[in-house]
């Protein structure tokens, strides 16, 4: 025996007719489990074999740690900060990411410095990365470019003190951080483009 339950749709009608009375198979599962089972077989050998002789593979497993994934250029890590030839942060210690984290995990104190290039400089650059949600607020407010997000995700430790990084743990060379920087001046040349085709 059929019922035909009738939905109303802005502009059509559909008809749904629906079974009382299921099988005892049915009403085991058992043909939707004999389905999903085959499914699940057909994927498990064709990835297996695929896997054995490397040909074909149509898995997306990543045979950690000898094989790393190669995130996109917006992916976001930790947040490191820029260092000049000299060894020395490239932040100003203006305050500005300290203030646009919304966490509060970063610290600073600012110095002053010597050279008449640069006059202040961070004596003290402190984040608390088991606080660090790494939204990257920090990197879109600096405008020096000195704090940017790192591809960097593999961080834990054992103590929470050991996941409070100082300056010497988050500097990093220039030339290791080109590929991010890259793609945050290109964001920055399209930003700024429909101003200047308004011109």
């Amino acid at each position: 025996m059929f019922h035909a339950i009738v939905r109303v749709v802005p502009g059509s009608v559909i008809k749904v007719r629906r079974e009382e009375k299921l099988g005892f198979l049915e009403r085991l599962y058992v043909p939707a489990i004999a389905k999903g089972l085959r499914v699940t077989s057909r994927h498990f050998f064709r990835n297996l074999r695929g896997f054995v002789t490397g040909k074909r593979r149509t898995d997306f497993v990543v045979q950690y740690p000898e094989e790393r994934v190669d995130y996109a250029d917006a992916f976001r890590g930790m947040p490191v900060l820029v260092a000049l030839e000299s060894g020395e942060p490239r932040c100003v210690a203006c305050g500005l990411c300290e203030f646009a984290c919304p966490t509060d995990c970063i610290t600073i104190v600012p110095g002053e410095t010597e050279t008449a290039r640069i006059e202040r400089h961070p004596e003290v650059f402190d984040i608390d990365m088991s606080r660090c949600m790494f939204c990257g607020l920090c990197e879109e407010a600096c405008p020096e470019e000195a704090i940017v997000m790192s591809r960097e995700v593999e961080i834990a430790a054992y103590r929470r003190d050991d996941m409070y990084f100082r300056k010497q743990d988050l500097l990093v060379p220039e030339a290791l951080l080109k590929r991010r920087l890259d793609f945050l001046r290109g964001e920055y040349r399209r930003a700024s483009e429909p101003a200047e085709a308004g011109e």
